[in-house]
């Protein structure tokens, strides 16, 4: 825990026993465009404040985990281009030579569950990638939440992934998967991945409840998904469109592996007349929204 900087906001919640969501710092250092995205940063901290629970945005920077960031710290992450996507594996690494990195869901979720941390909001999980038969292309989140106590909130899995695929992983690995009021797994752009779940739950007490139980029954050692389908989906026509000729476009560059995505990600934002952008930002706001309910609800299940 000595080589955790926990931001002061983080420190008085740890001392007092508020609850405290972690935030992961990829969306703000290579998920959402400047200058918006110290913008959104920002407001989805606020987001998790309005609920009464305490932000805990996880980056690094240079070479030190920090669980919250102040002010500066949440600029430096914002702004600088020395900034290193990492997942668990780097962050030795990084920490060695005294690097800036922005935490994915795999390393947020490392952190947060060693910082004592129990709740997390992200945007969209990674998962298995299309064609991984051929190329074994599968995300580290899935590995990481395998071993994780965690619960984390997040649209459903990216759909430009191969999202049954993803949802086999998920069972084999014994990871949790709970809709928040839904039986249809979203897929993060979209409310509805065409996939159906085996539970829901009607409620963040719902959700505490089983976060609690799951300490009971000794089934923590993996993580709990909460499945919350985004409001307002980026339209099908827009979406399909976009990922046919992304997909296209990243085979004729020959792009391939770890780098599909972001280019992916990335062609919907500049394709999609919008539409991506203003997803992203409602699903990782609605996430926090969530999170923040959840362990406000936990908290009082524990007086």
């Amino acid at each position: 825990m000595n080589s955790f900087n926990f931001s002061d906001e983080v420190k008085r919640a740890r001392k007092n026993g508020a609850p405290i969501v972690a935030l992961e710092s990829t969306i703000i250092s290579h998920g959402l465009p400047r200058p918006k995205n110290l913008e959104i940063a920002k407001e989805i901290e606020n987001t998790v404040r309005g609920i009464g629970a305490v932000p805990a945005t996880i980056a690094m920077l240079n070479g030190v985990v920090h669980v919250g960031l102040e002010e500066a710290e949440l600029l430096e992450i914002a702004t600088s281009d020395a900034v290193t996507k990492a997942s668990v594996r780097d962050l030795a690494i990084l920490a060695q030579q005294k690097r800036h990195a922005a935490t994915t869901v795999a390393a947020t979720s490392h952190i947060a569950q060693a910082a004592g941390i129990s709740i997390f909001a992200t945007g969209g999980l990674g998962g298995v990638h299309r064609g991984a038969r051929d190329t074994w292309d599968e995300s580290a989140d899935l590995y990481t939440l395998a071993r994780t106590d965690i619960t984390v909130v997040c649209a459903g899995v990216k759909s430009i992934l191969d999202v049954a695929a993803t949802l086999e992983r998920i069972e084999s690995l014994s990871i949790g998967l709970v809709g928040y009021r839904t039986l249809k797994f979203p897929g993060f752009y979209l409310r509805e991945s065409g996939f159906i779940l085996e539970y829901q739950a009607a409620s963040p007490k719902d959700l505490a409840e089983m976060i609690r139980a799951r300490k009971k029954l000794g089934t923590e050692n993996a993580a709990l998904l909460v499945a919350n389908p985004i409001e307002r989906e980026v339209p099908r026509d827009i979406h399909d469109r976009v990922l046919a000729s992304g997909l296209a476009l990243a085979t004729e560059q020959g792009i391939s592996g770890k780098y599909v995505t972001p280019f992916l990600l990335d062609y919907f934002h500049h394709n999609s007349d919008g539409e991506s952008l203003r997803a992203n930002i409602e699903i990782i706001l609605s996430n926090a929204a969530l999170a923040a309910e959840i362990a406000v609800a936990l908290l009082k299940l524990e007086d």
